[in-house]
């Protein structure tokens, strides 16, 4: 059975969703109800929406379930994408990639005017750190990576599928989880890790999220101040 409160969030979401608008469709086990609510109320309202993913397997469900989705670079912009996260603080900075989609994820949400995310109250945490950030990367050179973040005492770990093979991206790349539990600025922390040579994209969406809806009767919403 579904959590109840990833559905009572997934459903608020849909009011936010207007006709003619271009949807970012995310990742994850919320996102996935609110992309099959989203089909339902576009065929029983006849909507005409144009929908883009954060992920092949929502563009695969998003297809599958009828609605039009499209490459990201056949908009020009997206008007609200509704995605989920693994850890969010009071500040609405959140942690995401627990499904390995962070990198498409933060490409489609810096291309949104508007980010809402759809969570259970599980997900809600006074500070970001209890889960672990993942960081993607480069297979090419990733053992040095590795041993950056290891110097940096992020405890590191290679995502594994299974004792002997790592997990692979949508985009092929490697992710690497670290503990960011005991560092104070995470603005700083992201800045750092981009910069680095053969870190592709981290899990880190600080400033992004504009409205947070978490799935409660009834659902509560938390707008950025």
């Amino acid at each position: 059975m579904e959590n109840p409160g990833k559905i009572a969030a997934a459903t608020a979401a849909l009011s936010y969703i207007e006709d003619h608008t271009v949807v970012g469709l995310g990742s994850g086990s919320t996102a996935k109800i609110f992309i099959e609510k989203l089909a339902e109320r576009v065929a029983a309202e006849n909507m005409n929406l144009t929908c883009v993913a954060t992920s092949h397997f929502s563009e695969d469900l998003g297809l599958k379930l009828g609605l039009n989705v499209v490459p990201l670079d056949e908009v020009t912009s997206v008007d609200v994408t509704v995605d989920g996260a693994d850890e969010v603080d009071p500040q609405l900075n959140g942690i995401k990639g627990g499904g390995a989609a962070l990198f498409f994820e933060k490409i489609v949400a810096k291309a949104s005017k508007q980010n809402i995310w759809v969570v259970d109250p599980s997900k809600e945490s006074p500070r970001l750190g209890s889960f672990k950030l993942p960081i993607e990367v480069l297979p090419f050179g990733s053992g040095h990576v590795f041993n950056y973040l290891s110097a940096m005492d992020l405890d590191p770990t290679f995502r594994m599928l299974d004792e002997q093979t790592r997990l692979t991206t949508d985009s092929a790349n490697y992710i690497i989880d670290v503990d960011v539990s005991k560092v104070d600025d995470l603005h700083a922390l992201g800045d750092e890790l981009i910069r680095h040579t053969g870190i592709v994209e981290h899990g880190l969406f600080l400033d992004i999220c504009d409205t947070l809806i978490v799935g409660e009767e009834p659902a509560r919403v938390i707008n950025r101040h």
